[in-house]
């Protein structure tokens, strides 16, 4: 899937969709990248002098992987968006640079009604940057 397609399936839109391009996808596990250009906003504030690639952003990108992974599972309702209930267990291992390309992979582990509990890991070039565990579920837009 490329990036039109994945707008098609999430409300995620630049500057703040972290997802480029969907390599894998079935109805339990997602592989998706994001290239991370040394011109992005955030490396400007997020640290000047040396910038790192926040946490808080890999999170996002599994959250966004995760969410396309349930618009292929389930049928979304209109007016639904994805949302994160729960964040659990979060380990960071590995700064990310500039100009690095990050691998988000995401796991759905189990589905209790419209609660879908996911694994999330983010690496660069096999190294692991990010593992977290996430439940998201289905709210409706205001």
């Amino acid at each position: 899937m490329n990036t039109d397609q994945i707008k098609e399936c999430i409300p995620h839109r630049a500057p703040f969709l972290w997802l480029d391009e969907i390599s894998e996808l079935s109805q339990t596990r997602i592989v998706a990248t994001k290239h991370l250009g040394e011109d992005l906003p955030v490396f400007q504030g997020h640290y000047p002098d040396f910038p790192v690639f926040p946490g808080v952003l890999q999170c996002e990108s599994c959250f966004q992987a995760g969410a396309v992974l349930i618009s292929k599972v389930v049928e979304v309702g209109e007016g639904e968006v994805p949302v994160v209930t729960r964040l659990n267990n979060t380990q960071f291992r590995r700064m990310i640079r500039p100009g690095e390309t990050i691998q988000i992979e995401v796991d759905l582990t189990e589905r209790v009604s419209n609660a879908f509990y996911m694994k999330g890991r983010v690496t660069v070039d096999g190294k692991v940057t990010a593992r977290l565990e996430f439940v998201c579920t289905a709210a409706k837009a205001p």
